[in-house]
């Protein structure tokens, strides 16, 4: 008894006491969580990059003027819980056909907002073009088999947009507006966007992106027609045949087609692989 007594208080006095982490006001302008940087958008900066110290503060919308070149997709942990890299998706189209590269934490810099402590930006002192050309990052638990969607879309991928004549692409002038950078798109901002013939009519709404196996677009679904939903018509279109341009000033995405709501329906009804 007295034995067990005895290792019972040895063990108790070699247990550390348990000691939590406490945020303070102070963390809010040095710290932020790993979860935060999922998703979030890297900017190339190359003039004046040495001004990104510690204390540099960006004034609102200066972000506009950098290039935006990517999003972090994954953060890589050592075992002691420090970040060792971020993983980018850099290059593709409309965030598609990406590659991963991983940049340790130290080639980026954190700017925070002069006029909004909770908000802050990754900047890296490279261009888009050195990041696409850089080696891949390759995750070794990331299987490399084509999901089963991915390939349902290749195989639409020989649908009614192929097998038809092209349509003829709009030539819209709208003012404050101007021709969308194609490549600063993702899929986010497509989806459900409203489609205008050259008469500016909405006519639609973009549906869904059909993807092939090599992460190409293959075709645009979009639904044409009907009352609150009730009655659309899916019909597949390429991009060539989009015009697609976003307002100068705002967020606006406007998605113009050269052809008359009734030439789109009139257009084969699309119907995804079974």
């Amino acid at each position: 008894m007295s034995l067990m007594l005895t290792t019972s208080i040895y063990a108790a006095e070699q247990v550390k006491a348990l000691q939590t982490y406490k945020y303070t006001d102070a963390a809010a302008t040095s710290e932020f969580l790993a979860s935060d940087l999922i998703g979030m958008r890297i900017y190339s900066v190359e003039e004046n990059y040495d001004r990104f110290s510690d204390e540099y503060q960006a004034r609102a919308d200066e972000e506009k003027e950098w290039d935006d070149i990517g999003e972090v997709d994954d953060v890589i942990l050592s075992f002691d819980g420090s970040v060792k890299a971020v993983v980018l998706g850099v290059g593709g189209f409309i965030g598609i056909g990406e590659k991963d590269i991983a940049l340790p934490m130290d080639q980026l810099k954190v700017v925070r907002e002069q006029d909004d402590a909770e908000s802050f930006f990754l900047v890296v002192n490279a261009n888009k073009d050195v990041l696409t050309s850089a080696e891949a990052y390759e995750n070794p638990n990331r299987s490399s088999e084509p999901s089963e969607a991915t390939k349902m879309a290749d195989s639409n991928a020989e649908g009614s947009a192929a097998s038809r004549p092209m349509l003829p692409r709009a030539d819209v002038e709208r003012e404050g507006y101007k021709e969308a950078v194609i490549s600063e798109l993702t899929a986010e901002d497509l989806q459900e966007a409203s489609v205008y013939d050259a008469n500016d009519e909405d006519i639609g709404e973009i549906d869904q992106l059909v993807i092939s196996e090599d992460g190409q677009i293959q075709k645009v679904v979009m639904d044409i027609g009907g009352f609150l939903g009730i009655g659309e018509k899916p019909v597949a279109m390429t991009f060539d045949e989009l015009q697609i341009i976003r307002e100068d000033s705002g967020d606006d995405l406007r998605i113009y087609v050269g052809a008359t709501k009734e030439q789109l329906e009139a257009l084969p009804t699309y119907e995804a692989a079974q």
